[in-house]
């Protein structure tokens, strides 16, 4: 007690932090340092974006576009994200082929699509360099240049040709069971692709199996019509329908010719019945839009095409 009476409190003694404890406390400031300040994120490595181009002599888009996007997109390219694919729809024009084939040289894209002969040939003409995947069901790739054999094309092209001579005599001969007493059948053509090799298929065909034969043409839809005129003029008990990229994007068309000429018609691809023709004998077309996907994807990972074997369909029904 102090003199003037009052109570005296003790003092209290401060204590000097422990080494560890001292520790703890810098260990928490840091920690808190870090989670107050803003994350920054590292830089990441940009991902690769492929290009591709797609030459179609055809006016489009079509559903065949969508099953090759689609194909790729399981292969794990994402349009937009990794890939971009760019499809070029010449309308029939050979000029406007052209120059969509010199814009993908320009561009230096990484690989070009061709459909058709036609297609394939204007891009060979245009590059002997960037990759090229063909989906050819008119010609001979051999016979017309394109490569130098099946199992090693040589150059910068691969893809997926078909087989005509077994597709076609296969078709006439399942046309012939199911139509008896069948003596004549017309033969459906785009002369605007520059090559025989199907009709030669099918006169050989036909020859084998004593059925007569027509020819009957058409540039565009417009023709269509009177193509089909003809084969009933001719008294043609059945009309086949040669692949042509023009045919195909048109399946309905020549679906409601053929009925309203009741007429029995036939073709190689598989989605004409879809739009009523009597039968088909052939490969499945977005099935091949699948296989050339699986052949670009090859090639984006480092396959060489010309040492990689041009194929056919996968299946045929």
């Amino acid at each position: 007690m102090s003199r003037d009476g009052s109570q005296v409190r003790p003092a209290v003694k401060t204590l000097a932090p422990s080494a560890s404890k001292r520790r703890l406390l810098r260990l928490g400031t840091v920690a808190l340092v870090l989670f107050a300040s803003p994350l920054v994120a590292e830089p990441q490595p940009r991902t690769k974006v492929v290009r591709i181009v797609e030459l179609n002599p055809t006016s489009g888009p079509q559903e065949q576009q969508r099953v090759f996007r689609q194909a790729l997109r399981e292969l794990g390219y994402i349009q937009g994200e990794n890939i971009l694919i760019e499809d070029r729809f010449a309308a029939g024009s050979e000029d406007r082929l052209r120059e969509y084939a010199a814009e993908a040289v320009r561009f230096k894209v990484d690989v070009i699509v061709a459909i058709s002969s036609s297609a394939i040939q204007t891009a060979m003409n245009a590059t002997k360099t960037i990759p090229i995947v063909g989906l050819n069901l008119e010609s001979d790739p051999v016979a017309s240049g394109f490569v130098a054999s099946l199992a090693r094309p040589g150059g910068n092209l691969t893809g997926v040709f078909l087989d005509l001579p077994e597709v076609f005599a296969k078709g006439l001969q399942l046309l012939k069971e199911a139509i008896p007493g069948i003596v004549r059948v017309a033969v459906l053509r785009d002369p605007s692709l520059g090559t025989t090799a199907p009709l030669r298929a099918v006169e050989v065909a036909a020859r084998s199996l004593g059925l007569q034969h027509q020819i009957v043409e058409a540039r565009g839809p417009s023709d269509l019509e009177s193509a089909f005129r003809a084969t009933v003029k001719g008294r043609n008990s059945a009309l086949m329908v040669l692949p042509s990229p023009m045919f195909g994007a048109h399946p309905k068309l020549i679906g409601d010719l053929a009925a309203r000429h009741r007429l029995a018609t036939t073709s190689i691809l598989s989605h004409y019945t879809e739009a009523g023709l009597l039968m088909s004998y052939g490969p499945n077309l977005y099935g091949l839009y699948r296989q050339a996907a699986t052949y670009v994807d090859k090639i984006l990972k480092g396959a060489k095409p010309g040492i990689w074997r041009c194929n056919g369909p996968y299946s045929l029904r």
